[in-house]
């Protein structure tokens, strides 16, 4: 894939360089279930022996599911709702097609809501390393304390201005830009910390817990399922805003090798964080846990008690917040695309009016419980149906045929000839398993 941009068509400008697109659909990619889910899943679920279906659906998710989402935005050059147009128009459904695109719409400004307050949860967690409150007191007290109503204002509304600040600067430019920064700086802040946590007395056992592969486990349906679901929402398959990200690029772009490119950082971050995470908890007999526990109360103890726990408590939850930051404002910008081109408003208008939505509507869910039962329900139920209607619109109603020459644009070869029947009769139906499983086991991802 060329470093050179051919231009795009959309108001909005386009990505200068294939490394500024993938590091922004990186940057979307990794979020706070690389870090909090992923690393316990894989030692639950068989250690080393779990990465193999979890690699298996990497591949299929970001070959035919992350390519579909990049390729149609690509070629109806706008984002959610003028895509889901664009597919069903071939039916003479169009209005039908953007009244579906509301749904994951809504699904990206309804998971930027829950995600704005959990990420003030990691800026009021930073502050609470670089005052040393965090690592001197009872972690779980400090937990409790912020993700109660009304009790994090502050750093919640730091989020959502900085988030929408950055966008301000221009949707290509400034998503590119930042992400540019803020992902090598993730990755090497990280890398530093796991680093550490390698020479720690007792880390071996963490590393077992990792890698040591429990091939029974490829019995179990249930690891095939976890694999399954960690695979699909790890990679930001939302049927939105990968989509608003392919509209900024170029022709001469070869979509399905971003993908795949996008996919093995993805996974590259997800093991990063399991070889900091997992070694450390066990180096200090810290029972392993998943979920905010984990980032909010457990690791604050382990940093408590490590030799420069402070400094590295403090790279921690810069390097996360790097990551809260890129994903949300690829939430942001899905909302504010749909909003410019649909409303014909300003960039700053649509920008302002989606973080005063998030902040004003977040503000009443800033209780931990509340915040949590808000984004089950927008992440079990809204987003994979939202992915679920894009895959259908683009494969079958759009259809195969259409969406492939936009896929083979920027390619040297034709897409081999087993990639449409992947398309249509694994991914698709795979992803309407996601859909109902994660009904039936109260989420899979």
């Amino acid at each position: 894939m060329s470093d050179k941009h051919t231009g795009a068509a959309h108001r909005n400008g386009g990505f200068q360089s294939s490394l500024g697109f993938v590091l922004a659909c990186v940057g979307s990619a990794v979020g706070m279930a690389n870090i909090w889910l992923f690393p316990y899943r894989l030692g639950q679920y068989g250690g080393a022996a779990f990465l193999i279906p979890y690699i298996l659906f990497i591949v299929l998710f970001g070959l035919v599911g992350l390519s579909a989402e990049f390729a149609i935005g690509r070629k109806a050059h706008t984002g959610t709702l003028g895509s889901f147009a664009f597919c069903w128009a071939r039916r003479g459904k169009g209005k039908l097609g953007h009244a579906m695109g509301w749904i994951p719409l809504f699904g990206s400004l309804g998971i930027a809501i829950g995600y704005s307050i959990i990420v003030g949860w990691v800026i009021r967690s930073l502050l609470g390393s670089v005052t040393g409150d965090l690592l001197t007191g009872d972690s779980a007290v400090f937990f409790s304390q912020m993700s109660s109503s009304f009790s994090n204002v502050g750093c919640h509304a730091a989020v959502i201005i900085l988030t929408c600040g950055l966008l301000l600067f221009g949707a290509t430019k400034g998503i590119e830009q930042v992400n540019k920064i803020m992902m090598p700086a993730f990755f090497v802040l990280f890398v530093i910390v796991a680093v550490r946590v390698f020479f720690l007395p007792g880390s071996e056992a963490g590393y077992a817990f990792l890698f040591v592969p429990k091939w029974e486990y490829l019995k179990d349906p249930y690891t095939w399922v976890m694999a399954m679901g960690q695979a699909f929402f790890s990679l930001s398959i939302t049927g939105s805003g990968m989509i608003v990200y392919g509209s900024y690029l170029g022709k001469d772009e070869d979509i399905p090798k971003a993908s795949m490119s996008t996919a093995f950082f993805d996974t590259c971050a997800a093991m990063v964080a399991a070889l900091t995470v997992m070694p450390a908890m066990f180096a200090f007999g810290i029972e392993p846990t998943s979920g905010p526990a984990l980032m909010f109360i457990t690791l604050p103890k382990v940093f408590a008690q490590m030799p420069f726990g402070q400094l590295f408590a403090i790279f921690f939850f810069v390097s996360v917040s790097f990551a809260g930051i890129t994903s949300l404002m690829n939430m942001f910008e899905a909302v504010c695309e749909s909003w410019q081109t649909r409303f014909g408003w300003s960039r700053a208008k649509a920008a302002l009016l989606c973080g005063g939505i998030a902040l004003a509507t977040g503000l009443f869910m800033e209780n931990g419980d509340v915040v949590g039962t808000w984004m089950d329900f927008i992440s079990i139920i809204v987003i994979p149906f939202g992915a679920l209607l894009a895959a259908i619109s683009i494969y079958y109603v759009l259809g195969f045929d259409e969406i492939k020459s936009e896929l083979e644009l920027g390619r040297s070869k034709p897409l081999p000839k087993w990639f449409g029947p992947l398309a249509k009769y694994v991914y698709v139906p795979v992803t309407v398993v996601v859909f109902i499983l994660g009904i039936v086991f109260g989420g899979i991802g």
